[in-house]
């Protein structure tokens, strides 16, 4: 068998793993404050654009909406958003922060903060992993558009 062919030599199962201690890390570090990864992704997109309609809440977190729907609805039961649909346009969604969902923006910060302190990288390593993921990102979109 050829030796660039095998499993710890594969960019594919390199991000899987790498997702899946991804998971691990948020897992610790956001299940003291009772929220998923995905939920966090939910609050941090709105933390940038509040009031968002859930059309461009899925866009920006590349979900559809029958996946999105059951995390903003965990979200708004325990405190941290709001789903309304407007008088002038019943078919929208907006999608809103509460006082709770942003005042606890700090204590996540925090939270996540301590947890990787426990991790050795530094903030140029942190940068330059972000920037080659988005390069492979963009090239994999790329390819697919094609």
């Amino acid at each position: 068998m050829n030796d660039d062919i095998q499993l710890t030599n594969l960019l594919c199962f390199s991000v899987y793993n790498m997702n899946r201690l991804f998971n691990k890390f948020y897992q610790q570090a956001l299940a003291p404050l009772g929220l998923t990864y995905a939920q966090y992704l939910v609050l941090m997109s709105l933390w940038e654009h509040d009031n968002q309609t859930l059309h461009e809440l899925g866009d920006e977190l590349k979900l559809s909406s029958n996946t999105l729907t059951p995390l903003l609805k965990r979200l708004e039961k325990n405190g941290w958003l709001t789903r309304v649909r407007p008088e002038n346009d019943r078919r929208q969604l907006i999608v809103s922060l509460t006082d709770k969902g942003n005042d606890e923006q700090d204590a996540i910060f925090e939270a996540l903060a301590d947890c990787i302190a426990n991790y050795h990288l530094s903030p140029e390593q942190y940068k330059q992993a972000l920037a080659l993921n988005n390069d492979l990102i963009s090239a994999f979109e790329t390819g697919l558009d094609n």
